[in-house]
């Protein structure tokens, strides 16, 4: 919330973006490894973050959980943390989480949050994660392995996420409208 363009974060706003740095974690721990990408439930709880905390507190809660995971806490898929995971074929999707957050919330903001533009804007954000994470995990595999196709690219690190990714953001919009209310009479930002 903005008062004379200074930034008001109240305790109840950092209680909040601290559940969602939590949930990013537990939903990194749901976990189905895949030979190069696993799939996990972390870009439902950031499109979610993004529905109910807006795009700032979101933006907020995606870097601590990324800044905790490169200290060393183990909040990433497979109870891993650790620049060395940043660094590896999956950073570019953890640090996908960024832009997801910044276009998807610019534009579920602008769209007043309603269901169908909610949904879109999302899945803009997906595309965001989908780019950065594709261009990181085309330049580690090829750094360890020699040159890679988009094809072998798309094949391995986005195509069977689609759907799965599909579905948890129509899980997230629904979800999100359901429990926003809730939480911005938590924060009071009703």
């Amino acid at each position: 919330m903005r008062t004379k363009n200074k930034l008001r974060y109240t305790v109840s706003d950092l209680t909040v973006t601290s559940l969602f740095v939590a949930l990013f974690a537990v939903c990194a721990f749901i976990s189905v490894p895949l030979p190069f990408v696993s799939f996990t439930m972390q870009t439902f709880a950031v499109f979610l973050a993004v529905y109910i905390l807006g795009t700032l507190r979101s933006l907020v809660a995606v870097s601590v959980y990324i800044i905790l995971g490169a200290l060393g806490v183990p909040v990433f898929a497979g109870f891993r943390g650790g620049i060395s995971v940043l660094l590896g074929p999956t950073g570019g999707f953890i640090a996908g989480f960024v832009p997801a957050a910044i276009i998807s919330g610019l534009l579920i903001e602008r769209s007043g949050y309603r269901r169908l533009p909610a949904t879109a804007s999302m899945l803009a954000g997906l595309a965001a994660c989908y780019a950065s994470g594709s261009v990181w995990f085309a330049r580690v595999y090829a750094s360890r392995h020699g040159p890679v196709t988009v094809r072998f690219v798309l094949t391995a690190a986005v195509l069977p996420f689609v759907v799965p990714d599909v579905i948890k953001i129509i899980i997230a919009a629904e979800l999100g409208r359901r429990l926003k209310p809730y939480a911005d009479r938590i924060t009071g930002r009703q």
